[in-house]
């Protein structure tokens, strides 16, 4: 058989075997975080919850996440990403559904905070997971197709979390407990199948063959990569880690503090909690679709930085024209465009680290910069949440996230400049 023909062959088999299971883990990750805001349709006034208070709880799951980040991934890098990402969702998925143990605001706070530490090292993880399965010309789809995760969690979870708020009172729970008890369950469940279906890296995978094995290590031995780093401390002095770092920092902020908060911005023009996932869920089915379309443009340009700039100027103007209209559906179609923004330079950041580092710089350099980044996830429902008891209304708080996107906007121009032929 030709050379050709078996890489395709292995390849093909990698994506089936990889990405459905880590595609569908993070959908679960990510509505395991967010369904807290579908949570505070019921459980705010339920409990004496203000906005400040939601807020401050919401993000502090985001604090847990950095505590704990860099020791995880290094732990990843030392025990091998299949076990320890298994380890992760197991879990994540049994605090997350200890949500249902919420009595006031010093326990939302405790299980938020855990969530983030059970959570902590996860994206990285399958970041660096995925960094050792696909050549660079593969990585933007594979990574666009596993952050399909965070968007789809909001179109299916959305409507999902409205119906569970309806058992209110089955079986002496309130519906945001049962919500929490239910989504939270399927991770330690996946997190099992994890640990017997997926390999840490070629030379190991049995359902491949021997030259298929062959195949693929060749190909990843063979990718140039710019300005290598190999070395964790050389890759936290590197400002390219850095500038990136920041950059997430930014988009993370404007997607928390917008997506926590969307059931609550729908909730002044809408009536039902099951209507209001419906209607927080298409913004995200349509950046589903553009972040694969956007992702595969780039994999066949190789201009990450360029379009990395370009998604975060969407978002950024997305949200400022968000607020600048009054009639609610022209207000909203302006929130979809920033979210697909958003959404999309997702896909479009986690292309870019890869292409310089490696090894143990791969596993904690992520880590870093993705510790630094998801603060942004505290920040962003806190401010939001600040300023709506400040001032009584959202749109100061999405003026505040448009900020912090100008910034990844301008902080993506300056990585430009270190990284020219991107």
């Amino acid at each position: 058989m030709p050379a050709d023909t078996i890489e395709r062959t292995a390849f093909r088999k990698i994506v089936w075997r990889f990405m459905p299971l880590l595609t569908v883990a993070y959908i679960l990750n990510y509505l395991d975080r967010s369904n807290i805001g579908f949570a505070a349709l019921q459980m705010n006034k339920e409990l004496g919850l203000t906005a400040s208070q939601f807020g401050f709880g919401a993000g502090i799951l985001s604090l847990g996440y950095c505590t704990f980040e860099i020791p995880s991934n290094m732990a990843l890098y030392r025990f091998g990403a299949r076990i320890w990402i298994a380890r992760i969702m197991i879990t994540w998925g049994l605090v997350a559904a200890g949500g249902a143990l919420i009595a006031g605001p010093a326990s939302f706070y405790s299980i938020r905070f855990l969530l983030g530490l059970a959570e902590a090292g996860f994206f990285p993880g399958v970041a660096f997971l995925l960094s050792a399965w696909f050549p660079v010309e593969y990585r933007a789809r594979m990574l666009a197709i596993f952050l399909l995760g965070v968007p789809v969690s909001s179109v299916v979870g959305g409507p999902i979390s409205g119906a569970l708020l309806g058992l209110d009172r089955f079986g002496g729970l309130s519906g945001w407990q049962w919500m929490f008890v239910i989504e939270g369950l399927p991770s330690v469940i996946l997190g099992v199948v994890i640990l017997w279906l997926l390999a840490d890296r070629p030379a190991t995978a049995s359902w491949l063959t021997a030259e298929e094995r062959d195949a693929v290590e060749r190909r990843i031995a063979a990718e140039p990569k710019h300005r290598e780093v190999r070395l964790f401390w050389l890759a936290v002095k590197d400002p390219r880690v850095l500038i990136l770092a920041l950059i997430q920092f930014g988009f993370t902020t404007g997607s928390y503090g917008v997506g926590i908060w969307l059931p609550q911005i729908i909730k002044s023009h809408f009536h039902g909690n099951l209507m209001i996932g419906f209607v927080s869920s298409g913004p995200y089915a349509i950046a589903s679709v553009v972040m694969l379309l956007w992702a595969g443009t780039v994999d066949r340009s190789g201009k990450r930085v360029g379009n990395l700039i370009l998604t975060c100027a969407v978002a950024t103007i997305g949200l400022l024209l968000s607020i600048a209209f009054d009639a609610f559906w022209l207000s909203f179609l302006w929130l979809t465009v920033a979210l697909v923004g958003i959404t999309a330079a997702r896909a479009v950041f986690w292309a870019i680290p890869g292409r310089f580092l490696t090894g143990a710089a791969a596993a904690g350099g992520l880590a870093l910069m993705n510790s630094i980044g998801t603060i942004g996830g505290f920040v962003g429902p806190a401010v939001v949440g600040w300023l709506k008891d400040a001032t009584g209304s959202f749109s100061a708080g999405l003026a505040g996230m448009a900020g912090f996107l100008l910034l990844s906007t301008l902080l993506a121009v300056l990585l430009r400049h270190f990284t020219p032929s991107e």
